[in-house]
């Protein structure tokens, strides 16, 4: 194993050692948050994936044993788009202290009609931030408990273009489907680094660290039958869009870097080497839009209203 250090850099295919911590991975059943959890499985850790669907969550966690020797990895029923169920799926954690969460699950629709969560908020806007921002009251305690305590956000290269709508943030006056997504990343990404900000300010041990995982193709991605099988036809049509971007292995590569170097620091964003879009994980510059505190402090405002939540979400 290796650790980051100005002698020795950062190297994706040689993670440190975290035996003896646990990380939960919501949305760690597929996708970005598949290859997030399969790393960090080669590291030591118990890895807890947060996941609604059963049936998917036991198929990658038989994908990341047979290709992990000896990995610690458990499932944890979780609907981020039910917030009345996620206090007593924190309670099934039945964990003294948690080392970090990554909140990667996330909804992405590409056609209407608007859709609602079982709490009556749009389906992407509700599940990918509400649900994570709820979720985080009753993971605190337990973040609090550990050493230190980390929470990382995934965010999108998408959310870059995009512009919250603070009057109509549920997208009830404007539904498109894309647009509405972006939104939700960047108040996924807005909510990372308030948060780090309000934890500095009451003295918290815990950061808050935004990632995001570039341009990740599924046709670029390595097969992890039956998670995911991606054909050599699909490979080799993908080759030239792979100048630009990348598999969704390598883009889990900024999300596990955020989670494990100890020189990262809460209120950053980590993303590609290469434009944002692929490569190797580096700290990036936060777009100033992202970090707007009138913005970020309404968009906090509605949110604690939205799921009628304590303000603080647990940290003081």
């Amino acid at each position: 194993m290796s650790s980051a250090s100005p002698s020795r850099p950062w190297n994706v295919h040689r993670l440190p050692s975290a035996e003896g911590r646990v990380f939960l991975v919501t949305g760690g059943n597929a996708g970005i948050g598949y290859f997030v959890a399969e790393q960090l499985a080669v590291t030591g850790a118990v890895v807890v994936l947060g996941s609604r669907d059963t049936a998917k969550a036991d198929a990658a966690m038989a994908s990341i044993r047979s290709r992990v020797s000896g990995a610690h990895v458990r499932h944890l029923q979780l609907d981020l788009a039910d917030l009345s169920s996620l206090k007593t799926a924190v309670d099934r954690l039945d964990l003294e202290h948690l080392d970090a969460a990554v909140y990667n699950a996330g909804v992405a629709l590409d056609d209407p009609p608007r859709r609602e969560t079982e709490d009556g908020h749009e389906l992407m806007f509700g599940t990918n931030h509400l649900g994570h921002f709820a979720l985080t009251q009753w993971l605190a305690p337990l973040l609090s408990a550990a050493p230190a305590g980390r929470i990382v956000t995934v965010g999108s290269f998408a959310a870059r273009t995009e512009r919250l709508d603070l009057s109509d943030l549920q997208s009830t006056k404007d539904y498109r489907p894309k647009r509405t997504y972006g939104r939700s990343k960047l108040a996924q990404m807005y909510f990372g680094f308030e948060l780090d900000r309000r934890l500095r300010a009451v003295g918290s041990t815990v950061l808050s660290v935004v990632a995001h995982p570039g341009g990740a193709l599924d046709s670029l991605t390595p097969s992890r039958p039956p998670v995911r099988v991606t054909s050599p036809g699909q490979r080799l049509r993908a080759l030239p869009a792979g100048l630009m971007v990348q598999g969704k292995d390598a883009g889990a590569w900024p999300i596990v870097r955020a989670l494990l170097d100890s020189e990262v620091e809460g209120g950053q964003l980590w993303g590609p080497r290469v434009f944002g879009l692929r490569g190797t994980p580096r700290r990036e510059p936060v777009p100033s839009h992202m970090t707007d505190p009138a913005t970020a402090a309404r968009l906090w405002a509605a949110s604690s209203e939205l799921v009628d939540t304590d303000p603080h979400l647990g940290f003081r």
